[in-house]
Order: structure tokens, then C-alpha cells, then sequence
């Protein structure tokens, strides 16, 4: 290995052994809520009974894990229990932490450098959708630069033409990652703005073309017409277009960002999830049930304010991130 190859791989590492870091911090209070309290009913020595699988499943619903998924995970460990003959209830933390796992790893992620190289399409097309608040501007900027830093060309479409000041914060965000934004003015045909989008992009030979979308829910039929307007347009140039629809969810809305991608699911034809604000949160268990109800991908996650803090989601590792308290806490237990 020559001395730039070892260099490179030197700043590889420092880059993952970071956002490793962020990760455990941003979970920091999710851990607190959730397996915190998860290894103080799983004592040692205490007996596997009923009393014990009522509390493992109160602590799973009020994580934000929710019912549906609760039930999910906790049947799937009666099973176990029953199957291997368990009376031990410390292999219940393990039996948990792999079945949310398998949970988050089940709907197929592609490795972010997969991801990032967008080899099927050119230009591969995000049309990003959530509702006013949930962080979908500044999510747009750090995406932005992710694919800029992946050596790919990137161009923003501002089509949230309908409130007031999107256009001028989407453009401070395009500044920051250092790519070029394509934008009208207030009140201009969201459709028309994705359309000069695709077409600029095209012309310019574009790698990634981001449409920013109007974050409003409360109408429904009107959203599905502008986002079905929006995405006809695109097609005219682009016929697969858009390849990716990316739904943003502020994690610390709990259930009520369940819900809302539920609703958006019913408008839009989601193929992923970006989950922001992850750091100022303990209902970080949300992401679970998104996974496992949804069964749409968790594409991004948010763990800071920082336009580098938008990282691609693992799911190995947040889980790892996620019960490292608590293996910590077992490898003390039992020296």
C-alpha cells in the first residue's frame, strides 16, 4: 500500500470512527428510555413469567416501538423462550436486540456506496415530501453534500413554491453544500419549477437532481394532485422519474411520525425514509415500527445540526450504537 492509498484509508477511518460517535451520542436518550429500562427488569437471576414479558412489553410500547411491532417482537421471543427451553432472562436482551435487527435489516438496504453511486439512472431523481418543521430543508443541503462528497454532481429544484421564505432557505442550504439550485418565485407552478429542474439538469449532465416539495398534509387531495402533477412533468423528460421519493419524519414527534407516514403513504408513492433530529430525542424507537409497519427503508438519519451530520443508515450499527449500554452493563455484571 503506497503512502496517498494508506493516507486515504487513515481519513477513512477517522470519517467512520466520527460518525460512530455521533451515532452513540444521538441515541444517547433513546438508550436511556429504552434499554436502560430494559436491563433493570431483565436482573439477573430474575424468573422468566409473565409478570417479567408484561414489563419487556410496557417498556417496548412506551419506547415507541409501538403495539403492533411490540406484539411482533415479543411473540417471536415467547417462541424462542418456549423452542429452547430459556430460564435464563439476561438472553431475552439479546433475543430483543436481534429482532430488532432483523426488523430494520429485512426490507434490504443497499450499502450506502451502492447508493451514492447511483449507477441505474443518470440523472437519478429524489423528490423529497414531509411536512412543514420536520428539518426537509436542511436535510436536502446535507443530502446534497453526501453526494457531492461521493463524487457526484447534484442539482436542487426549490419547487415548495407555496411558503413563504422556502426558496431563500433552500438556497443558503444549496450555498452551503456548493451546489447549484434551481428556483422561481413564490406562488410559481411547483410542476413548472421540477420541469426546468429536469431540463437544466439534463443540459448540464447532472448526476443527482433533488425537487423539494410544499410540506403541507392537511389537504390530501390536493397534495396527491400537486405531487402526481409534479411527477408527470418529470417524466416527460425523465420517464422513470422520480426513482426515489423520500419521505422526512422529525423523530421527535414519536407516534405521530408513524402516523404521518402513514398518510403520506396513502398520497405518494414513498420508497424511503429519512428520519431527522435523532440527537434531541429518546423516541429514537420510532424507527422500528416505520421499518417493520411501513416496510419502507430508513434511507438517512439525522444525529446533529451539522450539515456533515446527515448520515446514510446502517442498521447494524444503530442497533450496535443502540444496546451498547447494555452490553456494557451485562460484561460488568459478570466479571
Amino acid at each position: 500500500m503506497g503512502l496517498f492509498d494508506s493516507f486515504k484509508k487513515t481519513l477513512s477511518s477517522i470519517a467512520e470512527a466520527t460518525g460512530i460517535n455521533k451515532l452513540k451520542e444521538g441515541l444517547q436518550k433513546t438508550r436511556t428510555v429504552f434499554v436502560d429500562r430494559l436491563l433493570s427488569v431483565l436482573g439477573v437471576g430474575r424468573k422468566i413469567d409473565e409478570a417479567l414479558l408484561a414489563d419487556i412489553e410496557e417498556i417496548l410500547i412506551t419506547s415507541d416501538i409501538g403495539v403492533a411491532t411490540t406484539i411482533h417482537i415479543m411473540n417471536n421471543v415467547k417462541d424462542k423462550i418456549k423452542r429452547d427451553a430459556v430460564d435464563d432472562s439476561s438472553v431475552i436482551y439479546s433475543m430483543i436486540k436481534s429482532e430488532i435487527h432483523e426488523i430494520l435489516h429485512s426490507i434490504a438496504p443497499i450499502s450506502s456506496d451502492d447508493y451514492y453511486k447511483t449507477a441505474h439512472a443518470k440523472p437519478f431523481v429524489i423528490m423529497m415530501v414531509g411536512v412543514n418543521g420536520v428539518g426537509k430543508t436542511t436535510t436536502i443541503g446535507k443530502l446534497a453534500l453526501n453526494f457531492k462528497n461521493a463524487g457526484r454532481s447534484v442539482l436542487i429544484g426549490a419547487a415548495d413554491t407555496f411558503r413563504a421564505a422556502a426558496n431563500e432557505q433552500l438556497e443558503v442550504w444549496s450555498q452551503r453544500a456548493g451546489v447549484e439550485i434551481i428556483q422561481q418565485k413564490q406562488g410559481a407552478d411547483p410542476a413548472a419549477v421540477a420541469f426546468d429542474t429536469i431540463q437544466a439538469g439534463l443540459s448540464r449532465e447532472m448526476d443527482v437532481i433533488i425537487i423539494d416539495t410544499a410540506g403541507r398534509l392537511h389537504n390530501k387531495l390536493g397534495l396527491m394532485q400537486e405531487l402526481e402533477k409534479i411527477s408527470r412533468v418529470m417524466k416527460k423528460k425523465v420517464p422513470d422519474a422520480p426513482h426515489e421519493v423520500l419521505l422526512v419524519i422529525d423523530a421527535t414527534t414519536g407516534q405521530n411520525g408513524l402516523q404521518q407516514a402513514k398518510e403520506f403513504a396513502k398520497v405518494s408513492e414513498i420508497t424511503g425514509i429519512v428520519l431527522t433530529k435523532l440527537d434531541g430525542t429518546a423516541k429514537g424507537g420510532i424507527i422500528i415500527p416505520i421499518a417493520h409497519e411501513l416496510q419502507l427503508p430508513v434511507r438517512f438519519i439525522g444525529v446533529g445540526e451539522g450539515i456533515q451530520d446527515l448520515q446514510y443508515f446502517d442498521p447494524k450499527a444503530f442497533v450496535d450504537a443502540l444496546f451498547e449500554t447494555g452490553e456494557t452493563a451485562n460484561e460488568i455484571s459478570a466479571e
